[in-house]
Order: structure tokens, then sequence, then C-alpha cells
């Protein structure tokens, strides 16, 4: 038994997880999909060629044509990981990357690891005991009612990134809806019958209602049960989701493996702002690292109300006037991914030059708020009200 601490820097190789059938980035879709039935897994890997990706379930959801349809035309490549990697770095490829397997690379093999395999090594993680479902879960959560049309349901799940969706009566749960569901029926059963001449005839476009395809019993807890008990129920049933609902059966919000691991991810040290000073003389060291402190602290501030800062460099020039005084005439450039500022400040004093270059820079950093997001069109009524956020 690990804790939770000791289970991020595990090495990834020390985890039990099946190494599954590795395809070839030329393979069909309809190839993989009969794979993926039999051994009731939804992502697989593939590999060749010096390359190596995954494809999920919800990389399926959009394909039409499965015997026409190439792996590497719908995969995600993001990268690998090895017998060195750790727990928390494969972790956080994923969630980064919005993935639920990587591939495992060693000298000799291809294989994949996916977010099921570690949160399955965290049912036994005696300090998640004290956390509750209510901690982790998310929420709002997209929901449809039972007659939500299929196609619209799919739609939602390729837009939004999503795999499940609860379905709600009344505001009460009373089934889910996921993306594996939708692939078996339609997906699946459809590459079976398209043989001979139907060998590329396109599947059906999803016809009927959610109430039709629809888990009627999902997997729940209460929002009060602990996140290690929501990981064993998860594990034993071979789910990839929980809701958690109350006694009146009301939707609190939902578990996947992506909030399971966001547990381990927060272990992760935040990446601290670099802050490049130049021109500064080396007796100056300490007054460096309080104006680092300074700016850092006056930058993630700002970074609340506009777009993140990547970066901040500054330049320190110096003038000696006769009387052997020194004046101190000071540029700071904050750089983001669409933008850059630049500030200047000059004082006798160096702390008193940084104190107003900093002023200047937060006065700067909040006229520059991110631009409200426009108001969708009066009138214009959305074609099912009903699938919610």
């Amino acid at each position: 038994m690990k804790t939770l601490e000791e289970l991020a820097k595990t090495s990834i190789s020390e985890l039990e997880f099946t190494t599954g059938s590795v395809f070839s980035p030329t393979d069909s879709a309809s190839k993989m999909l009969g794979v993926l039935e039999d051994s009731k897994r939804t992502e697989a890997v593939a590999s060749g060629d010096g390359r190596h990706g995954i494809i999920t379930i919800r990389d399926l959801l959009e394909v039409d044509q499965p015997a026409k349809t190439r792996i590497d035309t719908i995969w995600k490549q993001v990268g690998t990981v090895n017998q060195n990697t750790s727990v928390l770095d494969a972790v956080d490829i994923m969630i980064q990357n919005g993935v639920t397997a990587i591939p495992f690379v060693t000298r000799d093999s291809v294989s994949l690891v996916s977010q099921q395999d570690i949160t399955s090594a965290m049912k036994n993680v005696s300090e998640l005991k004290n956390m509750k479902a209510k901690d982790i879960i998310m929420y709002p959560v997209i929901t449809a009612t039972t007659d939500t049309p299929i196609a619209h349901v799919r739609r939602t799940m390729l837009d939004k990134g999503f795999s499940h969706i609860p379905i709600l009566n009344d505001e009460k749960v009373v089934g889910i809806i996921t993306g594996e569901e939708i692939v078996s029926t339609f997906i699946i059963d459809s590459a079976k019958t398209t043989t001979g001449d139907r060998s590329g005839e396109k599947v059906p476009k999803f016809p009927g209602q959610v109430s039709g395809l629809m888990n009627r019993q999902p997997l729940h807890v209460t929002p009060d049960t602990s996140v290690q008990e929501v990981i064993r129920k998860i594990d034993n049933m071979g789910e990839k989701y929980c809701l958690v609902v109350d006694e009146e059966q009301k939707l609190h919000g939902i578990i996947t493996h992506r909030e399971l691991l966001k547990v381990i991810q927060n272990l992760k040290p935040e990446p601290e702002l670099p802050v490049y000073i130049v021109g500064i003389e080396r007796e100056n060291f300490f007054e460096t690292a309080v104006v680092e402190d300074k700016i850092r602290r006056t930058v993630e501030r700002s970074m609340k109300i506009m777009e993140e800062i990547t970066e901040v460099s500054i330049r320190v020039k110096t003038q000696r006037n006769k009387g052997e005084r020194t004046r101190y005439m000071i540029t700071a450039r904050a750089l983001g991914p669409s933008f850059s500022f630049n500030v200047e400040n000059e004082d006798w004093g160096l702390m008193e030059a940084f104190d107003g270059l900093i002023d200047a820079l937060d006065k700067t950093l909040r006229r520059a708020k991110k631009e409200p997001q426009k108001k969708p069109r009066h009138g214009r009524r959305r074609p099912y009200p009903h699938l919610k956020p």
C-alpha cells in the first residue's frame, strides 16, 4: 500500500496493465473495432515506422466508413512514456492532451497505459478514504432527456469532448448514454454487416432517441461517498464513470477517470513564472530576488482577469551624473501567447525605480483584461433546449 505521493513518484512500469493488440497506422478502423469489442477496452495503440498513436472510442464516433478509414487518419500522437516515466508525468501528459491512454514504448515492445490502469492502482491509497466524491466532481454536467435524438448526443460528445451524458427526467437521473454504447450499436454492428460489395456503404445517421439506447441503471454514489469507494466501484464494475446523486436522485456531478487522475496531477508543483533581469550587478543579488518575487505576485494576480503570461524580461540601464549619483532606467516586457506589453520607469534609487515599474506594470495589465464574449442574438432558439450544461 502506498501513499498518493509515493504512487505519483512510482515508475509507470511498476503498474499492472495488459499489453493488448498493437495495430499498424495503415490498418482500417473496422479491424480495430472488432478487437475493442472483444477485449471490452475503449482505446488501442498503433505503431509503425517510428510513429505511435492512440485511438479511443470518442475518435471512432466520427467514423462513418470503418472499412475505408485508416487508423492514422483518426489517431492522436501525443508522445510516449517509457520505463523511467513516473505515474505523475504520465497522468500530466494524458490530461494536458485530453487522451485516455498513452503508448508505453520499450526497446522490445509497444503497449499502452490507460487512465483506468492508473486509477486501479489508486484504490488502495488510504488517504483517499478521507476525500469525498463531492470534492472532485465535474460540475456543471451536460445532460439530455429521454427524447433527445441520439445523433444530437453524438455530436455533442464530439464537440465537447465528453463520452458520458447523464439522462434526466424532471431533473432526476434516469440513465446515462455513453460513446461506447453509440459506437457499439451503430458503428461496430454496421462494420460487421458491411461485407463484399457493401463494404463501402455508409453507416446510418444514428437514428432514434436516447431512450432506446441509454443504460437505465447507471453507476452512482452519494456526494459523501469516499473517493476510495468510488474508485473501487468503478474498478469492480469496469466502468469509466460514476454519477454523484443525492437521495432524491438529483444530479450533483460526474466523476470519470479524468477527475480521479486530477487528484494525482494536483501533486505537481506549479511552474514558476520565468522572470529574467539583465543589467543588475552581482552584489545586488538580494534586491534581485525581492524584485522577482514582487513581479511574479503582480503578474499572477493579473492572470485572473486576462490571458496567461508566459515570461517577463527586464533590462536595467544606469546613468551616472557628476555628483556620482546613479539613475536607473528600467524596461519590462511581459509576453503571452498572443500579446506583449512594455512598461518603463526610472528613478535615482534601484528599488525605487523597480517599485515604480511594478506599479506601472500592474496598471497596464489591469487595463488589458480579456475581451468579453459576444452574447448570443436574441430570438435564436436552440434546436434541443433540453440538452443543457
